[in-house]
């Protein structure tokens, strides 16, 4: 027997087979409840609750309390400026030619020597007059 006469005697026999179990049996119809009743479980209800006042009162009363306190930071220090005036010690100013660092950061990872056009401290007279520094320190 050849394969094209086998194929051709078993496909009705295969097709009414199925047939019967998918529609006769319910097969399918049971299926097809069970993958409705799957896709209903996953659906996603989203609610929308109305803001809590309690928890916005709080956040109001966080703010203004920070912004006092940023307030009375600034108050003590303008006065501790003040208190440094020209009135303070006898009209010196403490802070003249100081000039304020800059915010120039070093790279990550570079060795933050300071700025550039600064000279640094010179040590050439330390090395030069080193044994009556040692000699003194003795």
């Amino acid at each position: 027997m050849k394969k094209s006469d086998l194929k051709q005697l078993i496909k009705p026999l295969v097709k009414e087979c199925i047939h019967e179990v998918l529609l006769e049996e319910g097969l399918l119809s049971n299926v097809v409840s069970e993958v409705a009743k799957g896709l209903q479980g996953n659906l996603i209800v989203e609610t929308k609750q109305k803001p809590d006042k309690r928890l916005f009162n709080e956040d109001l009363q966080m703010k203004r309390k920070s912004n006092e306190s940023r307030v009375k930071l600034q108050e003590h220090r303008k006065k501790l400026m003040n208190s440094i005036s020209k009135d303070a010690y006898n009209g010196i100013d403490l802070f003249e030619g100081i000039e304020p660092m800059s915010n120039s950061a070093a790279p990550q990872g570079a060795v933050d020597l300071g700025a550039s056009g600064d000279a640094g401290v010179d040590i050439s007279s330390i090395l030069g007059h080193s044994s009556q520094i040692w000699d003194a320190m003795k």
